[in-house]
């Protein structure tokens, strides 16, 4: 074909490609924790909310960030639209709904297994979420000793089948995270000597837990945070962080709340999270907070 005729078709196609981007970028990006935030206490999901989320699916990108696995954060998400990979197990992986694996942070076997020895001399053993199969099956560990803060835990998971059960616990090749639960002081005991052993090279998160009224501590890989999850998100979709809202109460929603273009807390958020937060919501996650917010977008429109 002749330049002068290639002109047009080029012409056409950049005219194309670029209102594809434009319209993708211009799309606002709204990401949601799950935990006291998107689910109702009693974890179920109203249909009100139901309803004015998915209405927002068409024009805007959807997704959640949570410390939930994939097993239970599909469980709870029927029934509602996700366009956009999801930030599980607090950003230790990135997955689509349909069990496509986009990243993976890792603590491995050695490491994961210095930590529950250490654990075990403060007498507590901890949950092992870890990569059972590039299938996206997930396996949860757990000793046969466990506090009653990790009986009571165990309860909402009896129906799973996912559950493995250690007499003598020990971690697996692709550990996601290891979370022990209990009182505040005994944890901070346990996070304090192994940041000594470890430094830098994991993330501890100590924080209430609020189902059952302790605290738990998190160990994850340096990496594995929402922040870097939606980070890898943006880059494998190539979306706008500009565009992006994002919805949270507790501290492992800090990271994304602070590369958001706009931060929300619902009312019942820890006070450092509402520090954090461009805007703080009157309502609380049992009072439909996220929907509220989306619908009255819409009304001020």
């Amino acid at each position: 074909m002749p330049i002068p005729l290639l002109a047009p078709v080029i012409i056409a196609l950049f005219i194309y490609l670029s209102l594809f981007g434009y319209n993708l970028n211009m799309k606002n990006i709204y990401i949601t924790d799950l935990d006291h935030t998107f689910l109702k206490t009693d974890l179920s999901i109203s249909d009100y909310t139901k309803t004015i989320w998915n209405s927002k699916s068409t024009n805007s990108i959807l997704s959640v960030a949570t410390a939930r696995t994939y097993k239970k954060t599909a469980q709870f998400l029927k029934n509602i639209h996700i366009n956009a990979p999801m930030i599980l197990l607090d950003g230790a992986l990135v997955a689509t709904i349909d069990k496509k694996i986009i990243d993976t942070k890792f603590i491995s076997k050695e490491i994961a297994d210095v930590i529950i020895n250490e654990g075990a001399k403060f007498g507590i053993y901890p949950f092992v979420l870890a990569l059972a199969d590039q299938n996206l099956n997930e396996a949860f560990l757990h000793s046969d000793i466990l506090n009653k803060h990790q009986r009571e835990v165990l309860t909402r998971y009896v129906k799973d089948d996912n559950l493995i059960e250690c007499k003598d616990i020990r971690a697996m090749k692709n550990n996601f995270k290891i979370v022990y639960m209990g009182e505040e002081k005994l944890l901070r005991e346990l996070a304090s000597l192994l940041e000594k052993i470890f430094g830098n090279s994991l993330k501890f998160i100590l924080a209430p837990e609020a189902y059952v009224g302790c605290y738990f501590l998190t160990i994850l890989h340096k990496d594995a945070d929402k922040a870097h999850g939606i980070r890898s998100v943006c880059e494998y979709s190539g979306l706008d962080l500009s565009k992006l809202t994002v919805f949270g109460d507790n501290f492992n929603d800090l990271g994304m709340f602070e590369l958001s273009s706009i931060s929300v807390a619902v009312a019942n958020a820890q006070a450092e999270v509402k520090s954090m937060a461009d805007v703080i919501l009157p309502h609380t996650n049992d009072e439909d907070a996220v929907a509220k917010y989306l619908e009255g977008l819409k009304i001020a429109l």
